[in-house]
């Protein structure tokens, strides 16, 4: 029995021997490989450490251990030549993901998509804004394929370049490093859950993917679920069919029958979408001067829905225009105007027209952007009117992407005069612009002074002097403000315009803000703790001191809603939590028209709502959920939240998100019967 023992002792010592040998060789002489490994991983727990401040969790570094080793493994089937050209390819391609996905992050909270691909070509409209959306850290994972390049150049022309330099060492030295791959990638199976799983498939809550992930498996997951366009109408049908219709079963979408029933049935409709208008704009003042004076006035006198607010994922403003129209959420993958424009939706222009109304939408930007041109069509809308095919445009007229607003709301007057003689009832969609980011190219064409000035005593002569700081100049927020003032006087002009070609005698006007302005949470924090004695952001420590938080980002994010009559019939602040897609139930119901396939409701039909965003978060006018963390915030300090509460909106949401995707992917609406009957009902209602 000793002797036994003895030598499985001597055998187990030997093996640790050959073991550490062949470790210390592999490392001696494989420096190449080893660097890649180092470098991309080093740069994946960057991008985490930047973004979603998990770096160090188990999950995602074994993942994206796991990723880059796999990866790596393949460059053993080159010659040793050919091996840094190879794994000098896949550090460029993983630099990228990690570079995109850092800025992508700064700005939206959020990763990017491989569906962006089909939307890429909308980049080059806002290329002003760059400088704006990359900052310093975003090239600091350049570093890993410079160190390569480097390592390469060292060793090249020595014995250390390359320990698998035959085909047999090659092979074995292959066959290794996937063996480490599958042990870290079991590992990492081994913390992974069933929602976890879920959650990947689904792909719509991104945050919580990388998080648990990594980012290089979420990229790869992803560039497989950016094909669902493609790929996905031939899979799942009849499971999506399935769930469609036991959603619509338990969470029926029903006519509405309140105060507003058809008040404004057989009225002119005319719809402005404000481009990035913010509500906290309406209540900021600078100099003691309003920043938005005219909507502030159209909101004192209409419909004012103050805590609205829109719900849009990778496709900003055309995500806004499909939810409003529509009452469903945007795609979960790509946009909806790019990648599932072919699919048939149910949407406030078909509804109207059923009730005779002509239809129509004006935007002064190229017809092509965001595939409007294509898409409106599809909507419904008759007509659809934009820059150069319909506008007189003067070099002098344009600021940022197209015709500015006050030129473009002054030749939409004449055109909406001409329609007016032609049809009884019509329905249009202005879409504002001079507001988009990067907000620039109004410096001198508005009165609005952002200046901060105080007075101080003067410690040489004693005497009262007043200060000047400049502190909002060259700062995203100080251009939007500028901006945004401009729309805002362009709004004033319209609407007196429109009074006076007597088009608002019976008409309603709609004004919906179509997202916010997606600055960064860092100058709300500078903008809102500012402190002009030292002309600085106040110190975390100061007693003033008030942080931006995430939750405070998130609720700033809010947009107005507002329906306005020139008589002021209906003078009314509603604080209910709202959506984009809570818009046609609600509109829809005072126009006489409904759509059995909302998402949404008739605010003045439900006690409390629920809004969810494309992302899973949703929001009640109890509290905030953040679905990436699992956390919340108290909106109402009141209120007393259960575990099943949050439980029963939680599934909700999920469903929701879902079931609006199944629509838009399986085009569930063209292939129900119903959707026929639901025009046919509407044109007889």
């Amino acid at each position: 029995m000793k002797n036994k023992l003895t030598k499985i002792g001597h055998r187990t010592k030997e093996f640790i021997k050959r073991f550490a040998k062949g470790t210390k060789n592999y490392f001696k002489h494989n420096y190449l490989f080893i660097t890649f490994v180092l470098t991309t991983f080093i740069e994946a727990c960057m991008l985490r450490f930047f973004t979603v401040k998990n770096f160090t969790a188990i999950s995602p570094l074994l993942a994206d251990f796991a990723v880059i080793l796999l990866v790596g493994s393949f460059a053993y089937f080159f010659k040793s030549k050919n091996r840094f050209k190879y794994l000098m390819t896949w550090s460029i391609i993983f630099t990228l993901v990690c570079v995109i996905n850092s800025a992508y992050y700064s700005n939206y909270v959020s990763f990017t998509s491989f569906s962006l691909l089909a939307t890429s070509m909308q980049i080059f409209g806002v290329g002003d804004a760059l400088n704006t959306i990359v900052e310093i850290k975003d090239f600091s994972y350049i570093l890993g394929p410079v160190i390569l390049i480097l390592v390469n150049k060292r060793y090249r022309n020595t014995s250390y370049y390359d320990y698998a330099n035959t085909k047999n060492k090659s092979r074995i030295t292959f066959l290794k490093t996937l063996l480490v791959s599958a042990i870290s990638l079991g590992f990492f199976m081994s913390t992974v859950t069933g929602t976890d799983i879920s959650r990947l498939y689904k792909q719509w809550n991104r945050e919580y993917v990388v998080m648990k992930f990594g980012i290089y498996v979420y990229q790869a997951n992803d560039l497989i679920a950016s094909l669902k366009p493609q790929i996905s109408p031939l899979f799942g049908y009849d499971k999506a069919a399935k769930e469609f219709r036991e959603y619509y079963e338990e969470y029926p979408s029903e006519k509405s029958d309140n105060k507003y029933t058809n008040k404004y049935k057989g009225k002119n409709v005319i719809v402005i979408h404000a481009e990035s208008i913010q509500n906290f704009l309406l209540d900021t003042e600078i100099n003691g001067k309003q920043l938005m004076p005219n909507l502030k006035k159209l909101s004192e006198e209409g419909l004012y829905f103050s805590n609205f607010y829109a719900q849009e994922s990778v496709g900003t403003s055309s995500d806004s225009e499909f939810t409003f129209n529509t009452s469903l959420l945007p795609a979960s993958n790509g946009t909806v105007f790019v990648s599932y424009w072919d699919r048939e939706y149910l949407s406030i222009p078909k509804l109207l027209n059923e009730k005779d109304y002509y239809t129509f939408s004006m935007h002064a930007n190229k017809g092509n952007f965001w595939n409007r041109e294509v898409m409106h069509k599809q909507l419904g809308y008759d007509k659809f009117y934009n820059y150069k095919t319909d506008y007189t445009i003067n070099d002098e007229d344009v600021i940022g992407l197209g015709l500015n607003d006050k030129s473009f709301f002054k030749q939409s007057t004449e055109k909406i005069s001409k329609i007016n003689e032609k049809n009884k009832n019509w329905y249009g969609v202005l879409l504002m612009l001079t507001n988009h980011t990067p907000f620039t190219g109004l410096e001198d064409a508005t009165d609005i002074d952002l200046t901060y000035k105080y007075t101080k005593t003067n410690e040489e002569t004693g005497e009262q002097e007043e200060v000047i700081n400049d502190y909002l100049k060259d700062t995203t927020l100080g251009n939007y403000f500028t901006t945004a003032h401009y729309a805002d006087e362009a709004l004033g002009e319209f609407v007196n315009e429109l009074d006076e070609a007597g088009l608002l005698d019976n008409t309603i006007l709609v004004i919906y803000g179509d997202h916010d302005a997606k600055i960064k949470r860092s100058e709300y924090n500078r903008y809102y703790n500012y402190d002009p004695e030292t002309d600085s952001k106040l110190d975390e420590e100061d007693p003033n001191y008030k942080e931006f938080t995430k939750y405070d980002y998130e609720i700033n994010r809010s947009v107005p809603f507002i329906i306005w009559t020139k008589d002021n019939q209906e003078k009314k602040k509603i604080d209910k939590v709202m959506g984009m897609y809570d818009i046609l139930p609600t509109l829809g119901n005072m126009l006489g028209i409904y759509s059995p396939y909302a998402l949404g409701h008739d605010i003045f039909s439900i006690d409390e709502n629920f809004v969810v965003f494309p992302n899973g978060n949703w929001i009640t006018n109890k509290m905030y959920y953040d679905s990436q963390s699992d956390e919340g915030i108290l909106l109402d300090q009141n209120a007393v939240i259960s575990s099943d509460y949050i439980e029963k909106y939680r599934d909700r949401a999920e469903k929701e998100v879902q079931v609006s995707n199944d629509i838009i992917v399986h085009d569930l609406i063209k292939k129900t019967k119903e959707s026929k009957d639901v025009l046919k009902e509407n044109k007889n209602g």
